[in-house]
């Protein structure tokens, strides 16, 4: 006997906590937003609008749909159109996430083994980032050319080119507005025609400098902090800059290194985690 068919079940977005708190308060949330939330926040962007509206839409098949039919038993049913946001509709940021991981498995990734970096800076630096978003992809960048220089001068290899995926990720715990890296990137270097060289183990206090001092480079041309204040970060104990290195991931590890893809982009929060509190 042939196995039977799953049977579709379409979600239902408005039945969620997520999506009944969003109806219930956006429009208030808007309103206060300038007196409670642009200072510590930033100022409000008109996107945002778009994108919360377009959640509220997704899954709906009053908003468009399309039919679906089998050619074999005539069997059809209604798909409701999704409005494919990032990050903030879970269920499509979900599908973009699954399909990032087997995107970037199949076709950028080489065989050769990874490392997972993690690039955080201190809590008195991040206050400038929701003013200016252009300075994320200035981190994304400072986070790239340290990594680059430190591998290329443990490969004693001529002309040697690292491989990197930079994702940029702004939430952190209890969805504070956290900014860092993370990155997916080769273990060592690419050099000649196609020949690849493992680097020696890292330092990570050394890379840690490295960025720390890249950062502080970029921010002052950027107008955004002070020789003073550079100063004064430069002489604490603990400087709030950070990087972490994960589990070293080979070649034949093929199903670590998809999660660990998709982990790069993940979501911002699951609907499963949420509670509704009436009061």
């Amino acid at each position: 006997m042939s196995a039977s068919a799953a049977v579709y079940r379409p979600r239902n977005p408005q039945s969620s906590d997520f999506y009944r708190c969003v109806e219930d308060h956006f429009e208030t949330f808007v309103q206060v937003y300038e007196e409670r939330f642009e200072r510590p926040y930033g100022f409000w962007r008109p996107y945002l609008q778009k994108v919360i509206y377009r959640y509220l839409d997704c899954g709906g098949l009053h908003h468009g749909f399309a039919r679906v039919k089998c050619r074999d038993c005539h069997h059809e049913y209604l798909l409701a159109f999704s409005c494919k946001r990032r990050h903030f509709c879970p269920s499509c940021h979900q599908k973009r996430v699954v399909e990032f991981g087997e995107w970037l498995c199949s076709h950028v990734l080489k065989k050769v083994p990874h490392w997972h970096f993690v690039f955080s800076i201190p809590k008195i630096l991040r206050r400038y980032f929701p003013y200016e978003r252009n300075l994320l992809s200035d981190l994304s960048r400072c986070a790239w050319e340290s990594l680059k220089l430190f591998l290329q001068e443990a490969v004693p290899e001529k002309n040697p080119i690292p491989g990197a995926v930079i994702a940029i990720q702004t939430f952190g715990d209890l969805l504070g507005f956290n900014r860092h890296c993370h990155v997916l990137v080769t273990d060592g270097c690419f050099y000649g025609r196609g020949m690849f060289r493992v680097a020696p183990p890292l330092e990570m206090k050394k890379l840690e400098a490295i960025f720390r001092h890249k950062v502080f480079k970029m921010l002052p041309v950027r107008g955004r902090i002070t020789k003073d204040l550079i100063a004064m970060l430069s002489n604490w104990r603990h400087s709030g800059f950070q990087v972490f290195c994960g589990n070293r991931l080979g070649p034949e590890d093929e199903t670590d290194m998809e999660n660990l893809s998709r982990n790069i982009i993940q979501v911002s929060f699951l609907h499963k985690r949420m509670t509704c509190l009436p009061d």
